[in-house]
């Protein structure tokens, strides 16, 4: 079969009437709307048909139209190899109905952008959604795919329809093309694959000992559970956080959680407690609640949070750093007892019952001493429980008596950030408004304390303040501004994570990663200029700021911040190939970038959408409230729906692709499932 020449090209959308298929009536594509005259243009020529299906209001469509449709070199190829057919789904949904069923059967994901390729019969041969311009996480860019699927198509015309697999094995050699490192969900997979071998199937963690809570790596299986609807990888964490809130690592008289565990089984801690490592297992209890409903994970939530309000929280309502693991120059003095000492306090009856539940011998677990733990499983009924936690305040209350461990009451704004970001999303998905007004607090005291103008300092104790700040500073509080603007809807976090990105950009960016230095180019002079992009105790800065970068996109209107994403996941990533499992919080932020759901609540009854939306796990939905039109940047794609009418509705957006929009709260989480399905 050989294609005839194409004519000149001409766009023949100016004569339709969707105001979709308008908004493309100046493209260099040489488009047709759907009809007879389409695909009769088709057969006389012999080219294959590009259908490109949208809507109005869909995020993506208008990106892609952007970045390809608007492009005079994209728009040659177009122009050169199909019959470009672009048809508004609102307009003619049969059509659209067709061809997503298609798309289905090929065993692609569905939703808007829908990109199909047809032969000039119409009949649907392979196709996607949205399509980068350039190759980027293992996906191929838009033109390869039109060169290739239009090779095959005058090539092996008579196998087309079996030669499927060929041409995807064709696409993936084009998207991770030779001397160029890629990373996408394929790299994902694997590494969640690795993790989940290392992790221990009877005390969970990573194998052997010490034991670390190594957030970011758990944060990373969740992930891949979730987007692979893979249970085992949900219950190893779930098991992991189980043994961690059950073992002596847990503060079951306080709360809060140590430093780590000497041991392999969670018992034996290194009794400091860190800000930090609490701000990374309070969001992984909430998410294990909301998952299993085992109400352990929300005890431990909550028993935390007490903990930070009573021991770690000053005056200034911002959070200490840490409270040392000594005193009287002992290691674990404060927290270990002796059967003796529980039995004078809660009498022999009591005291043998606590001792069953709570590890407690003559002998002691660690070094003559009981460290308070209930690791063995033993079963106990909602009465026990109940009589557990009087003694446990008996107890508590004779410890406040000893000599307490010292405080390091410094406030650093990276921890704080973490903190910060921790309550919102955690008391956002357990109910816990409290939270979020402690958050909220920590928040001004930051703002209030350690800023100068638009730049954060480091740390602040009793007035004093070290600055400027570090990049984990701007990262960790540019992500608590965002947290809390999701949950609340004030505005002024949206600004002030505006202005310290702008800031972080100016005065940290490394051009070599596409990421970020640890120190502002003004900071103290160094021999050299740190710049780790390696995941240590804390997520790395790089990490944490792919991330705020992707919801600033969203929640902005702004593209500038999603390809400022794009250049510092691959830039960074490029040079960590060898060693990904020290990049967990980049890693992350990649399946976030892939996998988000972005939903924007709109209309006069929003905040019921808003309401819904953020009982979506928070680590991959971003809501945007809009109650009119005038709320919404001009270039976002909701503006025309919500000028044109006061209906209250959610628009979603699943990685690269939209749904329909929804007319029901209640039905937000379906839609969520449904494009991810």
């Amino acid at each position: 079969m050989t294609a005839a020449s194409p004519t000149a090209p001409e766009n023949r959308l100016a004569g339709e009437t969707s105001p979709y298929l308008l908004q493309h009536k100046q493209n260099p594509v040489a488009w047709w709307p759907w009809g007879p005259d389409a695909l009769a243009e088709a057969k006389r020529t012999g080219r294959p048909i590009l259908l490109s299906v949208g809507y109005a209001a869909c995020h993506w469509c208008h990106v892609m139209a952007h970045e390809s449709f608007e492009d005079a070199a994209t728009a040659a190829v177009m122009n050169e190899l199909f019959v470009n057919i672009k048809v508004d789904r609102e307009e003619r949904p049969d059509i659209d109905q067709i061809y997503m069923a298609a798309l289905h059967h090929l065993g692609e994901q569905g939703g808007w952008p829908l990109t199909m390729f047809l032969t000039p019969d119409g009949e649907p041969v392979w196709g996607g959604t949205y399509f980068p311009p350039t190759s980027r996480y293992g996906r191929p860019a838009f033109t390869d795919v039109l060169r290739e699927v239009s090779r095959l198509f005058r090539e092996e015309p008579a196998k087309i329809q079996q030669n499927r697999d060929a041409l995807m094995e064709r696409l993936k050699e084009r998207a991770r093309p030779a001397g160029k490192v890629t990373i996408g969900l394929a790299e994902l997979d694997q590494v969640a694959r690795q993790i989940a071998g290392a992790i221990g199937p009877v005390h969970g963690g990573m194998r052997g000992a010490p034991k670390f809570p190594n957030c970011g790596l758990y944060e990373l299986l969740w992930r891949a559970g979730v987007r692979n609807n893979d249970e085992r990888f949900l219950k190893l964490i779930e098991l992991t956080l189980e043994r961690i809130s059950e073992g002596g690592i847990y503060d079951h008289l306080g709360g809060g959680f140590s430093r780590y565990s000497v041991d392999e089984k969670w018992l034996v801690p290194h009794f400091e407690k860190m800000l930090y490592d609490n701000a990374q297992l309070l969001p992984l209890l909430a998410l294990a609640h909301q998952h299993s409903g085992n109400p352990l994970y929300r005890e431990r939530a909550r028993e935390t949070v007490l903990w930070l309000m009573q021991e770690m929280t000053l005056w200034e309502r911002a959070f200490c750093a840490s409270l040392d693991a000594d005193s009287e120059g002992e290691e674990g003095k404060f927290y270990v007892w002796s059967r003796a000492e529980i039995a004078a306090e809660l009498g022999d009856e009591d005291a043998a019952f606590f001792a069953q539940h709570y590890d407690v011998s003559d002998a002691g677990n660690f070094e003559g001493h009981n460290i308070l733990n209930r690791l063995a499983r033993v079963p106990r009924t909602a009465d026990d429980e109940t009589r557990l936690k009087v003694l446990r305040d008996k107890l508590l209350a004779v410890r406040s008596k000893r000599v307490r461990p010292g405080l390091d009451d410094k406030v650093l704004a990276d921890w704080n950030g973490m903190m910060i970001a921790a309550l919102v999303n955690a008391g956002t998905v357990l109910g816990e408004p409290s939270w979020l007004d402690m958050a909220a607090r920590a928040f001004d005291a930051i703002v209030r304390e350690m800023t100068r103008d638009d730049r954060l300092g480091h740390s602040w104790r009793q007035g004093r303040l070290l600055f400027p700040g570090l990049a984990s500073d701007f990262a960790e509080m540019i992500r608590a501004a965002l947290a809390l603007y999701e949950a609340t809807g004030t505005k002024g976090y949206l600004d002030t994570a505006v202005a310290w990105q702008r800031a972080f950009d100016r005065h940290y960016s490394n051009a070599q990663t596409g990421g970020y230095y640890l120190t502002a180019d003004d900071a103290e002079g160094l021999v050299v200029r740190p710049g780790s992009t390696s995941d240590d105790a804390t997520p790395n800065p790089n990490g944490i700021a792919a991330q705020n970068l992707v919801r600033l996109a969203a929640l902005t209107g702004d593209a500038q911040w999603r390809s400022r994403a794009d250049t510092l996941i691959e830039g960074v990533l490029s040079g960590a190939a060898e060693n990904l499992f020290s990049h967990a919080a980049l890693l992350n932020a990649l399946d976030m970038r892939l996998n988000a759901a972005e939903i924007v609540a709109t209309g006069p009854e929003h905040a019921r959408f808003a309401a819904a939306a953020l009982k979506l796990p928070f680590l991959n939905r971003i809501v945007l409230r809009a109650p009119s039109a005038d709320a919404l940047p001009a270039s976002h794609p909701a503006q025309a729906k919500l000028a044109a009418g006061p209906d209250s509705a959610a628009f979603v957006c699943v990685g690269e692709r939209c749904s329909l929009p929804v007319i029901n709260p209640e039905k937000i989480a379906e839609a969520v499932a449904a494009i991810k399905a």
